[in-house]
């Protein structure tokens, strides 16, 4: 491996691979989705931005890690409306994952990290992580959210009342990691504030009480929650150091156990 050039599994041999279940114990999946993302940020926007974080993780950690296999297309039922999207079910995304980690630990690794870019994907991994409490119980499966990381650099952008999805965190993010595939001059405010949303779609974008899930049609005309016009390339950067320091230093410590 190259000085500053991450451990990727799929440029390894075969004999490599067997070489680094003991050199790099923790294999960091980075899982996305295949959806709009409004009409200035590309449809595998969560993709790109848990890969490239798991590349920047697995730089700093030093061949520590391996990079596993990626999950590009996700739970995305909530999107279909829009042109491009691409949907697995919750089981399929959850048997996917879960072949990914029955196929790693055939040959001796033992700890998963996924890392995901789309939080559609959450509660198909929460219940993966439970499922292999019994299945296998020396795997041990840790996953999160990206931006959920950052939360108080983000608050600290001065985010919409009504913000997230192609929002400001999000296209902050990509003019960081991925410039060239951002249309910048393309990005548009979508719904902003609670007032612009009819009844059951306001209901549905209060926190802090029963979750309700509504198509991003009935939230959203362009697809797009906050004000992405709003934001930087330091705005991402601030995002994206933060969220990787919050996993290096948990990976850190989970290879110290």
């Amino acid at each position: 491996m190259s000085a500053g050039m991450p451990l990727r599994l799929a440029e390894l041999t075969t004999k490599e691979a067997a070489d680094a279940v003991t050199a790099a114990p923790v294999v960091i999946i980075p899982a996305g989705a295949f959806e709009q993302h409004g009409p200035g940020l590309p449809i595998a926007t969560d993709t790109v931005r848990a890969e490239r974080i798991a590349e920047l993780v697995a730089v700093r950690l030093a061949g520590r890690v391996v990079l596993g296999p990626p999950l590009p297309v996700g739970v995305s039922p909530h999107h279909m409306a829009f042109a491009g999207t691409v949907t697995l079910t919750t089981s399929t995304f959850a048997a996917v994952v879960r072949e990914y980690v029955a196929s790693l630990r055939r040959h001796g690794w033992r700890r998963f990290l996924v890392l995901t870019g789309h939080g559609g994907n959450n509660a198909a991994l929460t219940t993966v992580a439970q499922d292999l409490l019994v299945a296998d119980p020396e795997v041990r499966f840790a996953w999160s959210p990206v931006t959920a990381l950052a939360s108080g650099v983000v608050a600290g952008m001065g985010v919409s009342e009504v913000h997230g999805h192609s929002g400001e965190a999000e296209t902050a993010q990509m003019l960081y990691l991925a410039p060239e595939l951002v249309r910048t001059d393309r990005l548009r405010p979508g719904t902003t504030s609670r007032d612009g949303l009819k009844p059951e779609a306001r209901l549905a974008r209060t926190f802090a009480q029963p979750s309700l899930t509504l198509p991003y049609d009935e939230l959203s005309a362009n697809g797009v929650l906050g004000d992405p016009t709003r934001v930087t390339a330091d705005d991402g950067r601030a995002v994206v150091d933060a969220v990787v320091e919050r996993v290096c230093a948990f990976v850190e410590e989970w290879l110290d156990i």
